[in-house]
């Protein structure tokens, strides 16, 4: 990949500057925290029973803890780290509860968190191949992100996807790793596919119109499958669908009184309960206003 840098019709390529120690990676996020991952930041070197985690942090939108390792070494095991600090996390539940309470300005009690929901990202500036795919399981709740810095002070961090047929890591468990099981029966890692389950072919092909409708507004935009909901994202959430029985109920991520919708489809939630992000919901079982409902979403770019 090459990154260049342009005056005016001139290109000149921008060299690496490689981090020198993780300590500048791992203070790159944790000082900007919320920019890069969108987490809320807890604690720093957090220790518990003999083990040192880089980073703890929380999702705010799934409700769950998620830790942060850092690395510029290549030769480590992504898979028996992963799990084993993933277990620590479902075995001492409490203790996580306790470092966030003491961080906080809001306690939470144990029963707020969702331990389905938990995940590890390994942060470094390269992963080998057999990192990858060794971390390509789409039940598992290891996520790699690759950081490169270059000389003008560029970052660019791609979080690595999984491959669309990624296979389950429930069909290479045995006996001798006992650690994954428990880890893949307490924390579950939602696709597309949990939220097309069961539902009909005319709710399945209204997703799929919408779905991409929304990928092809002017916009890096991913899918990004939770608990609840399948969020859209580019920088964050743009809109969330809810795959209902006999149509789709739509979030757009924008605050009370800030969506302009002449139309008046769309339904003020900001004082009840909702699952998605945003103020706004509707609900449709047709395409007829596909392109309003286009230019109420894009207002969320």
């Amino acid at each position: 990949m090459f990154v260049l840098s342009q005056n005016k019709n001139q290109l000149s390529e921008l060299k690496e500057k490689p981090f020198k120690l993780e300590k500048e990676i791992q203070l790159l996020f944790e000082n900007n925290m919320e920019i890069l991952t969108g987490l809320k930041y807890i604690k720093s070197e957090f220790t518990i029973k003999n083990s040192r985690i880089d980073t703890l942090a929380f999702d705010m939108e799934s409700k769950a803890f998620v830790i942060i390792e850092y690395k510029r070494e290549r030769n480590y095991s992504i898979i028996d780290q992963g799990v084993s600090y993933l277990n620590l996390m479902l075995e001492y539940k409490a203790d996580f509860i306790v470092e966030y309470n003491e961080t906080q300005k809001h306690s939470i009690k144990r029963n707020e968190v969702d331990w389905s929901q938990s995940r590890i990202i390994f942060v470094s500036p390269f992963f080998t191949e057999f990192q990858k795919q060794s971390s390509n399981f789409k039940d598992l709740a290891i996520e790699l992100w690759e950081i490169k810095r270059y000389e003008n002070n560029s970052l660019i961090i791609n979080p690595i996807k999984k491959s669309k047929s990624a296979p389950s890591i429930k069909q290479i468990q045995s006996d001798r790793n006992s650690k994954i099981s428990k880890v893949t029966n307490a924390i579950k890692v939602f696709t597309e596919e949990d939220h097309l389950d069961h539902k009909s072919e005319e709710v399945k092909e209204l997703y799929e119109m919408y779905k991409n409708a929304i990928l092809n507004l002017p916009a890096n935009i991913e899918t990004e499958p939770k608990k609840l909901y399948i969020a859209f994202k580019k920088d964050k959430n743009i809109a969330d669908i809810v795959l209902l029985k006999k149509g789709l109920k739509i979030f757009i991520n924008k605050k009370s009184g800030e969506l302009d919708d002449p139309k008046k489809l769309t339904r003020d939630v900001s004082k009840v309960g909702h699952w998605g992000n945003g103020d706004y919901e509707l609900i449709v079982d047709d395409t007829h206003n596909l392109e309003y409902i286009m230019s109420l979403i894009k207002q969320a770019l």
